[in-house]
């Protein structure tokens, strides 16, 4: 069976609102989270794009790149993934939250070549057991079930993996989906990037 070309999304439409500030924006590798996503995707991916709320395509953060805009308001991340979804629906997809600074080319490289028959390949969280919905390739056959999820306001992406009952990986490295979402967080995550010399 042919495989749908697989494609790269950033996740960049957040509000940051515990962050305070655009996550997209910061600065942890030398770039931004953004640019770093996006640069770690094009490694593995045919074509990468940023997903982007109405208003923030002409984002300086965000607007050197590709942009897939979302087509519904308010609903998180479950709006990035259909939109990408009604523009390339032919391809796969593999998504991926901008705030997760420790990801690596192996924790990419495992998920794609496990890749198999389900409408979805995803990690098992190595905190609460449950599925990483933002590190996670949705194949074009998740579409329908993706729409009806919106259309019932199951908003929810890691719900819907759930729903799905596709079996979840191991993660290779358990700290590599860590993500950051506080100043907190931030100030931890530049602590260990300069401590293993990755900042």
């Amino acid at each position: 069976m042919t495989r749908a070309p697989l494609y790269g999304l950033v996740l960049a439409g957040g509000e940051s609102r515990r962050m305070g500030r655009d996550k997209a924006a910061l600065q942890l590798h030398g770039r931004s989270q953004v640019d770093w996503a996006f640069d770690l995707l094009a490694r593995h991916c045919e074509q990468v794009f940023v997903s982007v709320r109405p208003g923030q395509a002409a984002d300086p953060a965000r607007n050197s790149h590709p942009t897939i805009t979302d087509r519904h308001d308010g609903i998180g991340p479950i709006a990035g993934i259909a939109a990408a979804q009604a523009a390339h629906p032919a391809a796969a997809w593999l998504v991926l939250a901008c705030d997760l600074p420790f990801l690596n080319d192996a924790t990419i490289e495992t998920l794609v070549s496990r890749r198999g028959p389900h409408d979805l390949t995803a990690y098992r969280s190595s905190s609460d057991g449950l599925p990483e919905p933002l590190c996670a390739i949705y194949e074009p056959q998740s579409r329908a079930g993706l729409l009806a999820a919106i259309a019932g306001g199951r908003n929810c992406p890691r719900r819907f993996i759930i729903q799905s009952g596709v079996p979840l990986l191991e993660q290779p490295d358990p700290a590599a989906l860590d993500n950051v979402n506080t100043p907190e967080e931030l100030a931890r995550a530049r602590e260990k990037l300069q401590l293993h010399g990755a900042g």
